[in-house]
């Protein structure tokens, strides 16, 4: 079995977790602290917020901006799940955009035509690991007093115009499950450059918790914090932080390892007019968190059959996300139609992620190649 991505672990992530367990500390601690700075730096942002996962950065950033009923979240309509939700979590209301089917990231035009007057934010995904674009999105955003949050679920090492993401906007929002290329197993965090932002997702991870109490009375043993906002619990463990940390330090050769790959396919893949590669050229900053092609022509049906010859030749493949309108909570509240953003729709229904392991072996590159060559000839 070709799996759809695999996480690459070493004896480095193992001496990691021992450390911490020899520590005796293993809940949000000092190594989590090292992690976050290592991600604030790659990032170039001030600030680094781990927690539990993407979904939990992105229910952080939306309660940090305050968001609530009454509010509309432009979220791109192809995206995962929970680009949306973190506007509903809050009582906000998602409203769609169309994507840039060349990009799969939101198209300019059609964030400007979604905006209205209760518009707060727009979620700019960088989806698979390439940027949205973000000039544009600033350009739309700034003169309104939108406030951008970065999806970069797929994107801890993506770059935009040779910048990395995640300090692009007010927030970003970052994802380490298993399928992305730095894993703690489960895990996410929150970047940005703002102090009071920083301040609200740290205590809003923290059960809401807002420092000692000044009450005059004097401080000991009995002084406790304070709660002076509804919080959660969404602090990553020093266990799953040591894991990070082992991840990072191997993240150039896992991007540069996982780019080779992108590129051999793209090599063998060139030649048929049955699909749509990826883009590559001018958009150097691509990760390639995950390889997505799109076919060409017989919709749905033929991309299905596909997907189906590849999993009985015991490869995996998935389609590229979803059409978020179309899922039944957003469709049914907002009665939205299927094809209400047709692009979005397309990208759903025909397109395929093609396995891509770190440090791939050609041999079984070459086996995907040919088994797609065959499927797309029956």
């Amino acid at each position: 079995m070709i799996s759809i991505t695999e996480p690459s672990f070493d004896e480095s992530e193992i001496e990691m977790v021992r450390a911490v367990l020899d520590s005796n500390w293993v809940t949000q601690g000092p190594m989590t602290e090292k992690f976050e700075a290592l991600i604030a730096a790659n990032q170039k942002s001030r600030y680094a917020l781990a927690c539990t996962s993407c979904t939990a950065a992105l229910h952080l950033a939306t309660m940090a901006l305050g968001l609530g009923p009454g509010d509309e979240v432009i979220v791109p309509a192809f995206t995962w799940i929970t680009s949306a939700h973190a506007a509903e979590y809050t009582g906000a209301k998602a409203v769609f955009a169309d994507i840039d089917l060349e990009t799969y990231n939101i198209a300019p035009a059609a964030l400007e035509a979604a905006i209205t007057p209760r518009t707060r934010a727009v979620v700019a995904v960088h989806l698979f690991g390439l940027a949205a674009p973000m000039d544009e999105i600033r350009a739309i955003c700034a003169p309104r007093g939108i406030r951008i949050i970065e999806d970069a679920a797929c994107a801890i090492a993506t770059t935009y115009k040779g910048e990395p993401v995640g300090a692009l906007g007010d927030l970003a929002c970052f994802s380490f499950h298993p399928r992305k290329i730095v894993t703690t197993g489960e895990g996410g965090a929150v970047t940005t450059n703002d102090d009071d932002l920083a301040a609200a997702v740290r205590s809003l991870r923290n059960h809401g918790a807002t420092g000692l109490p000044d009450d005059g009375e004097p401080r000991g043993p009995w002084t406790m914090a304070s709660f002076n906002r509804i919080g959660y619990n969404l602090r990553l463990s020093d266990i799953q932080a040591a894991v990070g940390v082992a991840q990072m330090a191997k993240l150039g050769r896992l991007v540069a390892a996982r780019r080779a790959s992108a590129a051999y396919y793209t090599e063998q893949l060139h030649d048929l007019n049955d699909i749509v590669l990826p883009l590559a050229g001018d958009h150097a900053g691509h990760t390639f968190q995950s390889y997505v092609i799109r076919i060409a022509e017989g919709g749905r049906a033929r991309r299905n059959a596909v997907m189906t010859a590849l999993a009985g030749a015991e490869m995996q493949t998935r389609p590229g996300t979803h059409a978020v309108h179309r899922l039944g909570y957003y469709k049914d509240k907002y009665r939205l139609a299927a094809e209400q953003y047709p692009n979005a729709a397309l990208a759903e229904d025909t397109t395929i992620t093609l396995p891509i392991i770190p440090f791939m072996a050609q041999a079984d590159q070459d086996r995907v190649v040919s088994e797609l060559r065959g499927a797309l000839k029956a």
